[in-house]
């Protein structure tokens, strides 16, 4: 706050921003007063160029002048209350480190009021009272305190530096402009102050600008790490799920290879059991027909004997085991597990990567709706211009130039020319439909041709069997299923359409390496009734973007 602060009348010339009397007093169209420097860097830090005060908003930002009158009465109200406040005190302040102490004062320096740019001395209130009585002193120029008032003083001429040389950029005296600068470009000090005062003003205004602009691209670059961590995060989560589902596969084939050597290996447990069982057998009959004939082969009866070997049973059947044998054969096994889990990991990768896939796209997902205004008069709309099927009622409709005349079509109302976007349509229960994007300028009237050099890009499904890809030739597709809901995808800069099975999560088709240079939009064809046989609506779904 100023000395005068307890002035009755210092109220009236306080700046409301710095509230601080005013310095370089400026006024604005709404009749509020402030310091020039305030009010600029106001609004330089503000988004809005108002008063501070009533809340104004200026269109145009004001070009900004000082107020002679209000900076003559702050000057008068600043000496007035610097005199007040110097008779006032009871004791005179010491100059302090950093203020300009009086030059005549011996011993304790007071602080100097006044620097005088004739006699190049700085005084205190006390010495500078002759420069205020004396009529010879009053003469002299005095200034706010300075050092080095020697500097002030031409070199040359010993005079004060008053005037300034635009031609050499140079501080020179009155007489160097007589006599070394009489032809160059001289204006008085103030004058070229006020100038470049001007210009830094307006620099340091572009250097904020160019700040702010700084300010901004940090904040975008901040917002890209986090668009780019939420990314990271995303493919890590969907990385990991990869992953784990190939993982477990694995781990499931060599529970498998696992299984099936065991189980083969108890095979050939129980068969060797058998074996040995029925060897076993065979070894007790024999050991009983062996006792049988060694008892016999010892008696000494001729005929007993004789009459005895005739009596004997038969030798009991056996088999000839020398072909039997229990080694499995457990070559190729290993080989065999592995490729079959080659052939399911191969699968499963397909799989995953297309659910990836799909997840990714499905991130670009817009809302759709259908545009009444392009519909054939055959078709019918649903209120919330989410369906679309062929009536084969032809509906008196105004003719206007974006209808189409005779292809049962109709395109969505929102528009695309940059970046990527995505929607899904339900096609469950339809025998024909035809579905993707087309540019905004396509022919609406007469017979439509279906093809990316026509301005569409579609795929079909006819007579409930035939899917195609209207690429000029048509390209016949064979899908592994018949989908029930269809995405389509675009990405406008890659020159990219797809078209994906939701529920199966796999790529129906491609086209790629397109050439866009206008809007496109969503293009719908549910195709005739043919008897209630295709009187299903082709519906746009909500993306279910599930994680």
């Amino acid at each position: 706050m100023a000395a005068a602060s307890n002035l009755q009348s210092e109220d009236q010339f306080l700046c409301s921003i710095c509230l601080d009397v005013f310095t370089d007093p400026v006024s604005t169209s709404c009749g509020h007063n402030f310091c020039k420097n305030c009010i600029t860097e106001h609004w330089n830090t503000s988004d809005r160029c108002q008063c501070p005060m009533c809340k104004e908003a200026f269109t145009i930002r004001p070009y900004l002048k000082v107020n002679t009158l209000i900076s003559e009465m702050v000057v008068q109200f600043r000496q007035s209350a610097q005199q007040k406040t110097s008779s006032s005190s009871s004791q005179k302040r010491c100059a302090k480190p950093g203020e300009i102490p009086c030059d005549v004062c011996t011993g304790t320096k007071l602080k100097a009021l006044k620097s005088c740019l004739v006699c190049l001395a700085s005084y205190c209130e006390t010495h500078l009272e002759p420069h205020l009585t004396a009529s010879r002193l009053k003469r002299h120029q005095l200034i706010d305190p300075v050092e080095n008032l020697e500097d002030r003083m031409c070199t040359k001429h010993d005079k004060p530096l008053q005037l300034f040389c635009k031609t050499d950029q140079t501080c020179v005296c009155m007489l160097c402009h007589v006599v070394d600068h009489k032809m160059h470009d001289v204006v008085p000090l103030k004058e070229e102050y006020e100038g470049k005062k001007a210009e830094l003003g307006k620099t340091e205004a572009e250097i904020q600008q160019m700040i702010q602009k700084r300010r901004l691209k940090i904040q975008e670059i901040k917002h890209s790490v986090d668009l780019s961590e939420e990314d990271a995060d995303r493919e890590i989560a969907e990385g990991v799920q990869v992953f784990t589902a190939l993982k477990e596969s694995v781990e499931r084939g060599q529970a498998n290879l696992i299984k099936t050597i065991k189980e083969k290996q108890k095979t050939t447990e129980k068969q060797a059991e058998a074996f040995i069982k029925e060897l076993e057998q065979e070894i007790s009959e024999l050991k009983k027909r062996r006792t049988e004939i060694e008892q016999l082969s010892r008696s000494e009866d001729q005929l007993h004997l004789l009459q005895s070997v005739q009596s004997l049973k038969a030798a009991p059947p056996t088999k000839d085991w020398t072909e039997f044998n229990v080694r499995p054969s457990y070559e190729g096994t290993v080989v065999k597990a592995v490729a079959q889990l080659e052939e399911t990991l191969s699968k499963e990768m397909k799989k995953l990567v297309a659910e990836a896939e799909l997840k990714r796209v499905q991130q670009h997902a817009v809302d759709v709706t259908l545009d009444p205004d392009t519909a054939n008069p055959r078709l019918i709309l649903s209120d919330d211009g989410k369906q679309v099927n062929n009536g084969d009622v032809w509906k008196n409709l105004p003719d206007n130039p974006d209808r189409f005349s005779n292809g049962a079509c109709v395109l969505g109302k929102q528009s695309f020319s940059s970046g990527k976007f995505y929607f899904e349509v339900q096609v469950k229960g339809k025998s024909d439909w035809e579905l993707g994007v087309a540019r905004e300028s396509i022919n609406r009237k007469g017979i439509i041709k279906l093809s990316p050099q026509h301005g569409n890009w579609t795929i079909w499904l006819r007579d409930g069997s035939e899917y195609k890809a209207l690429a000029g030739p048509s390209i016949l597709l064979s899908l592994k299923s018949r989908p029930q809901k269809v995405g389509v995808f675009v990405d406008y800069e890659e020159g990219q359409v797809s078209f994906y099975d939701v529920d199966a999560a796999a790529l129906i088709y491609s086209f790629t390496g397109c050439c866009f240079t206008e809007k496109l939009l969503p293009y719908f064809h549910p195709f005739n009734n043919y008897g209630g046989k295709n009187s299903a609506p082709l519906i746009i779904s909500p993306v279910n973007q599930a994680e």
